[in-house]
C-alpha cells in the first residue's frame, strides 16, 4: 500500500501508523493505536525483568593463619549464599613474609571447594592476583534458579501469625533504696 493512502486510512480509523520493520524490504507498518503500543510494551519488559534472576557475587575472606572455627564459620556462609543462588568469591590475603608460604592459601581454598562440592562448582580456579588468592564458586544449576524463584517460602504461608498479648509489666524498683557505704573506702 502506498505510504500516503496508509496515513489517510489510519486516519480514517482513528489510530496511528506504525513502522513495526524498518530493517525490511518493505518496511512493515500497522495501524495501531501508539498509545496502547507503548503501553504494552512496558508492560512486557517489565514482566521480563521480574522473571529475570540477579545473581550477586559475596565475598568471604581468609588469612593464611585463619583458625578452624572461623574458617567453619565462613564456609556456612558460602554454603547458605550458594544455595540461596548467589556467587561466591574466597579470598586469601597475604602480607609481608606470609607470601613465601602460598601454599597454605591453596591448601584453604582447595579445602574449601572440596566442602562446597555438593551446593556449587568452580567457576575460576585458584589464583593470585597481587597480594590476594582467590577463587569464585557458583551456585550449582538445578538448585539455585528454584532458591531464586521462590521468594516467599512455603512454609511462611501455612502458619498462622501468633497473637501477642500485653500485659502490664510489674514494678521492678526496690521498696527501699540501698545507699553505699561510705565507710569501706
Amino acid at each position: 500500500m502506498d505510504t500516503r493512502d496508509a496515513i489517510q486510512e489510519a486516519r480514517n480509523r482513528g489510530l496511528d501508523l506504525v513502522e513495526i520493520a524498518p530493517g525490511a524490504k518493505p518496511p512493515v507498518c500497522k495501524i495501531i493505536d501508539y498509545g496502547k503500543f507503548l503501553y504494552e510494551q512496558k508492560k512486557r519488559s517489565h514482566e521480563a525483568k521480574k522473571k529475570q534472576v540477579t545473581v550477586q557475587v559475596k565475598e568471604i575472606k581468609f588469612r593464611p593463619g585463619t583458625d578452624d572455627h572461623d574458617y567453619e564459620y565462613r564456609r556456612e556462609n558460602a554454603r547458605k549464599w550458594l544455595e540461596g543462588g548467589d556467587k561466591v568469591r574466597a579470598a586469601i590475603a597475604f602480607r609481608g613474609r606470609e607470601m613465601s608460604h602460598r601454599e597454605l592459601g591453596a591448601k584453604i581454598l582447595e579445602r574449601l571447594t572440596g566442602e562446597l562440592a555438593e551446593v556449587g562448582d568452580v567457576e575460576v580456579a585458584p589464583k593470585m592476583e597481587g597480594y590476594q588468592m582467590f577463587t569464585i564458586l557458583s551456585p550449582k544449576k538445578s538448585k539455585a534458579v528454584q532458591n531464586k524463584h521462590t521468594s516467599v517460602a512455603p512454609d511462611a504461608e501455612e502458619k498462622p501469625k501468633k497473637e501477642r498479648r500485653t500485659e502490664p509489666k510489674p514494678d521492678t524498683k526496690p521498696a527501699v533504696e540501698e545507699k553505699p557505704d561510705d565507710d569501706i573506702f
